[in-house]
């Protein structure tokens, strides 16, 4: 790769600093750029994912496409899977212990990771490595030196372990061991810069400070913020079902974003896309003053994502699908149709085609006002429907229907 690979640092660093929180430190990833142009050689970037979950959502896309940002300036990422980190389980931000996850999970989860990475990762240079290659390799008398880099104060410094020891919660000695274990995988792999979640950031500064101790140069942090889902409330998350998942259908990637609430867009704008900020502001201006309605600006949004992972026509379709359906009241045209009886209580209607999943669900969503029958509300859980001829349309929440034959 040659000098002209590279472009200016001033360049690489605006790119770089979308979107970012932390950098630590500015300085040194500018030398280290600097000195990439002047070599010809490209800075290998690593950001580790443990195959906790078996999909990979768009709250894992931020860091995605912060390592393509380096990507496309030409340097070297590393995506890196905790398959041995992953049978541990990062502590990061958890109120307990992790469930660990057996081997077999984890080599099932990754393979989802290895194929739905390149939804954004160019193939041809993506470098995918395991760490389970050294740290399988460390055996006892490795992990014993490891340990002893490190001292517990240092480690109870941290937030979660600290709150959790104060609330008498367990602390498990292996979860100690997990930031160490993360550390070294930047010794291994001779990391010129680390990505990662803001919640990572104590994690990635561990992997400095080894690096320092082993006489290597530190590398860079990037930390990048997490990702509000859905419920414009907690981060984005399968297990909190809050997620779009990045192989999930057109219909369903379109319908979800204009879900979200109208003030979250415009962070999913900055990070999910790569709408210049200034026109970002501009649009957010616009909204403000009423030029623009904020459903349009959604649904600007909701197309971009769905182009981004399907394609322009696929999302020319998700928007007509969603006008269709919600703006004028019509159900998908896959809207499965069942048959029902007379004297069947909505309740157990609603769980047998599972728009619920128990009769409690049940009744809350029709006593929440969530269920409606023919684009009328649902007020009573036990009322049946009556027999007719023409099915009746269900609708539970905003997303989810069926069509009812009553005979």
């Amino acid at each position: 790769m040659n000098q002209a690979s590279f472009p200016p640092v001033d360049e690489q660093v605006a790119l770089l600093e979308r979107g970012a929180v932390d950098l630590i430190d500015t300085e040194q990833l500018r030398e280290k750029l600097q000195r990439s142009i002047k070599t010809g050689t490209p800075l290998t970037v690593k950001t580790g994912f443990d195959p906790s979950a078996p999909d990979l959502h768009l709250g894992h896309s931020v860091l995605l496409r912060k390592m393509k940002h380096f990507q496309d300036l030409g340097h070297r990422v590393i995506f890196l899977i905790g398959s041995f980190t992953g049978m541990i389980g990062d502590p990061t931000g958890k109120k307990a212990t992790r469930p660990q996850l057996d081997r077999e999970e984890i080599l099932t989860n990754q393979k989802t990771y290895e194929r739905q990475v390149f939804k954004i990762l160019d193939k041809e240079t993506t470098v995918i490595d395991y760490n389970d290659r050294w740290l399988g390799k460390l055996g006892s008398d490795g992990l014993v030196k490891l340990a002893g880099r490190y001292t517990l104060a240092r480690m109870m410094e941290r937030d979660d372990f600290r709150k959790r020891f104060r609330d008498n919660q367990p602390i498990s000695i292996h979860e100690l061991l997990y930031p160490l274990l993360q550390g070294y995988d930047s010794i291994a792999l001779q990391a010129d810069v680390e990505l990662g979640g803001t919640d990572q950031l104590v994690n990635l500064l561990v992997g400095r400070d080894l690096m320092k101790e082993q006489g290597m140069e530190p590398q860079v942090v990037l930390t990048v913020p997490l990702l509000v889902g859905l419920d414009g409330v907690e981060k984005m998350s399968k297990s909190t079902g809050n997620a779009i998942g990045l192989e999930e259908e057109p219909t369903e990637i379109f319908g979800k974003t204009m879900s979200i609430p109208d003030d979250l867009m415009w962070d999913w704008y900055l990070l999910l896309t790569d709408t210049p900020e200034d026109e970002i502001e501009e649009k957010r201006r616009q909204v403000a003053a009423g030029d623009l309605t904020a459903k349009a600006a959604k649904q600007q949004l909701a197309r971009r994502l769905t182009a981004r992972y399907h394609s322009d026509s696929d999302a020319q379709y998700a928007l007509e699908e969603f006008e269709r359906v919600f703006a004028q009241g019509g159900a998908p045209d896959d809207t499965a149709t069942m048959a029902a009886r007379p004297d069947e209580p909505l309740t157990k209607l609603l769980v047998r085609t599972k728009l619920a999943t128990s009769n409690k669900e049940a009744h809350r969503l029709v006593t929440q006002g969530a269920v409606s029958i023919d684009g009328e509300r649902a007020s009573d859980p036990f009322a049946p429907l009556e027999s007719r001829s023409a099915p009746y349309l269900i609708k539970v929440g905003k997303r989810r229907f069926v069509r009812l034959e009553v005979s």
